[in-house]
This record gives C-alpha cells, sequence and structure tokens, in this order.
C-alpha cells in the first residue's frame, strides 16, 4: 500500500471502494476497462456506457492559483480534466461515437462566486469545441451547480458521459494475453492539437502531488484547501510556490500541476480504426498508476522495463522525498497515460500515429503467462530496480 498517499486520506488502489462494489453486476463485458450495460435503446447489437469522474483536488490548486494571480484561466483547465477523465476511460472500451456530457459542480459560494463558475463553463465549451473540431460527436446536456458549502471547501468539478457502442467494437481489456507487447503513450510534452507544454501530471495523485510540492505558507494562507483531518506534519510539505518555476522546466509550478489533462482520443481512434483486431486491451493508468494494469487480464505477468524517464514534475515529486520509488509508480502515470496491449507486430504502425500527433511513444513492457490460479502480477524494473505489485 501506499503509506505516503494513505497518509493524507487517499487510497491509491481503492481496495476498499472494489469490495464494497464486488458483488455488483459485472456488466456485458466482465473484467473490460468500464462498465458496459444492455443497450438503453433496446439493440441487442449494441451495449451502454454510463462513466462519471472528475478532476480531484486538482480543483483546490487552481482555486489557490487564481487566489493568488487573479487569473480565471486556471479554472477552465479544470473542465478538461474533468472531461478526459472521462472521454479517455471510455475510449479504453473503444467507446468514442456519440458521447452526451452532463457536469456537476459543487461549491462553496463564499469563496468560489459566479466568475468562477463561468470560467469553469467556458473551459468545458472550450474543450467540447477542440473535440467537435477534431471530429468527434460530442454534445453537452447541461448539468448541476450546487452551493453546498457545509460539504465543499472549495470547488469539485465533475463530469459523466453517456454513449452506445457496437459491441463488435468492444475492446475487453479482460482478454489481455501473453505473448502481446504494451506500447506506452507519453502524457508530456505538447501534442499538435494542445495550446501549450503539457507536464503529463493529468488528474491522479494530486493530492500527494500538492503536499509534496508545494510549501507550508499555503497552510496559514489558504486553510480551506486543505482537510482538516489530514496530520499537520503531511500539508503542504514540499518547498515551491505556484509562481516558482519547476526544477528542469520552462514551466512555473502552477503551470506544470495545472496542465490540463491531454486527452488521447485522437490517437485511439485512428489505432482502433487501423489495428483494432490485433489489439487484447488499452488501459488508462489513472487511479493505480503504472500498477492499475493489474486489475485486468487473467493468470499473466505485465512486465514493464523500458519506461520514459521521468518528466520533471514526477523528479520533482520523487525529490521531495516525501515518497519512495515504488509508490511513484502506484500513484502516478510516471510518464506514460494510456498503453495498448497488442501484437509486437503492430506496435510500430501504434508509434507512428503517436507521433503525428508529435506525442512521443514506445514499447514499454510486454505480457507474459503464469500458472493457472496465480493471479495477476506487475513487474516494474527501472534504473537497476525492480518492484513488484501483485
Amino acid at each position: 500500500m501506499a503509506e505516503s498517499y494513505l497518509s493524507r486520506g487517499v487510497s491509491p488502489t481503492k481496495d476498499d471502494v472494489k469490495k464494497a462494489v464486488a458483488n455488483q453486476d459485472k456488466g456485458a463485458f466482465p473484467g473490460a476497462f468500464c462498465k458496459l450495460i444492455d443497450d438503453l435503446a433496446g439493440d441487442p447489437d449494441y451495449c451502454t456506457a454510463i462513466h462519471a469522474d472528475g478532476a480531484g483536488t486538482k480543483s483546490s490548486v487552481a482555486y489557490i492559483a487564481y487566489r493568488e494571480t487573479g487569473d480565471l484561466k486556471w479554472f477552465r483547465g479544470i473542465a478538461q480534466d474533468s472531461l478526459v477523465m472521462n472521454t479517455d476511460d471510455l475510449a479504453c472500451v473503444g467507446a468514442l461515437e456519440k458521447l452526451s456530457l452532463s457536469n456537476t459542480i459543487g461549491r462553496n459560494a463564499h469563496r468560489v462566486d459566479g466568475k468562477c463558475i463561468a470560467a469553469v463553463i467556458e473551459g468545458y465549451n472550450n474543450i467540447v469545441g477542440k473535440l467537435q473540431d477534431m471530429g468527434f460527436d460530442i454534445s453537452m446536456c447541461g448539468g448541476e451547480t450546487a452551493d453546498v458549502g457545509d460539504l465543499v471547501r472549495t470547488l469539485i468539478v465533475d463530469s459523466t458521459l453517456v454513449t452506445r457502442v457496437a459491441k463488435k467494437n468492444v475492446v475487453n481489456a479482460a482478454n489481455i494475453k501473453p505473448g502481446h507487447v504494451i506500447v506506452g503513450i507519453a502524457s508530456f510534452g505538447q501534442a499538435t492539437y494542445e495550446d501549450s507544454y503539457n507536464s503529463g501530471i493529468s488528474s491522479n495523485g494530486l493530492t500527494a502531488a500538492r503536499h509534496m510540492l508545494l510549501c507550508k505558507d499555503y497552510l496559514k494562507e489558504y486553510p480551506e484547501s486543505v482537510s482538516e483531518t489530514i496530520p499537520e506534519d503531511k500539508v503542504y510539505c514540499g518547498k515551491f510556490r505556484l509562481t516558482d518555476k519547476l526544477p528542469n522546466s520552462d514551466q512555473t509550478v502552477a503551470e506544470a500541476i495545472l496542465s490540463p489533462t491531454r486527452t488521447f482520443l485522437p490517437v485511439i481512434r485512428d489505432v482502433l480504426d487501423q489495428y483494432r483486431s490485433s489489439i487484447s486491451g488499452i488501459i488508462h493508468c489513472t487511479g493505480g498508476g503504472q500498477a492499475k494494469c493489474r486489475d485486468f487480464g487473467k493468470n499473466i505477468r505485465i512486465i514493464k522495463d523500458n519506461l520514459f524517464p521521468f518528466p520533471p514534475i514526477f523528479q520533482a515529486i520523487y525529490e521531495s522525498g516525501e515518497i519512495p520509488m515504488k509508490e511513484m509508480y502506484q500513484v502516478f502515470n510516471c510518464g506514460h497515460r494510456i498503453e495498448f496491449y497488442c501484437d509486437e507486430s503492430v506496435a510500430s504502425g501504434i508509434i507512428d500515429i503517436a507521433n503525428k500527433y508529435n506525442i512521443e511513444a514506445r514499447i514499454v513492457g510486454r505480457v507474459e503467462a503464469l500458472p493457472e490460479g496465480s493471479g495477476n502480477q506487475v513487474v516494474i524494473r527501472s534504473n537497476g530496480e525492480e518492484f513488484i505489485y501483485g
């Protein structure tokens, strides 16, 4: 277990949640990355996905950045975080068409005013428009903004997406099989469809990232940005202010932490158009980081021994001294957020598709068989060290 994360009130693996839902129906494709149910329209050749996710505690950093700079732009990015955490999960099961979006915003109106909410909505409009320009059929269907100051200290931004997918097109990660290689798609850099450099942080591990990077001053200046249940020695333990430059980067700490979560929809769409039959699974390395893949497939050992070097933000988090390397890989994507499990013969083609969008990609590992009844295991080898999750 990632104790440095748990001590701040967050579970990287959500084992308690998994236990709570263990007896629920597994849907039309048990073991798929997202739950799929019988089609709402009653078509036996289709299934439906209803998916919810959000920006998480990244919105707390946006709140501080806004208070420090007066710039509303930080809230626009939070909307993209919230949406993309849904779209890219759904893309992992092959559901990329006719996406219907509803958003839910909970705020403390004493601290987050109408201008801030307008910026969040503008952020949704911006990312939806950009996806539409790239050929994706996505529409906004309204939502809810709730003033819940008794529950929310600053702001929470969540999204729900509904879509249908033809059963013949479903990518089911339950089918990840030995002999396949893993192509990782980088989370950092600047894709052709992005307006600026992306640190790669995305929207997972933000509770850890902000407390490991930001300095103790923020506890005094913005006590509302943190839960009172976290021990004080675990709150804002870093050395940076948001306006500081991130080491080995041209970004400020604020720009790095608040880089809007990159969508990989164009890459996934093009890969599935060309290589769907050669792909056994797609994993979105979000909650659980590089060990998330352990939950998919059966009796397999997933070996990752050619991961990307840490981008600057992950190196800075590690160098804070607040988290051991094994937990880094369990909490953060550490450099790539989408991975394709595929025949080795198509790996170079997938890499070429990512490169077309100015996104780095590489074979990061492979899948081996384990004896029946063994369960799954993830092995990460990096810089002469080996970490086992199983």
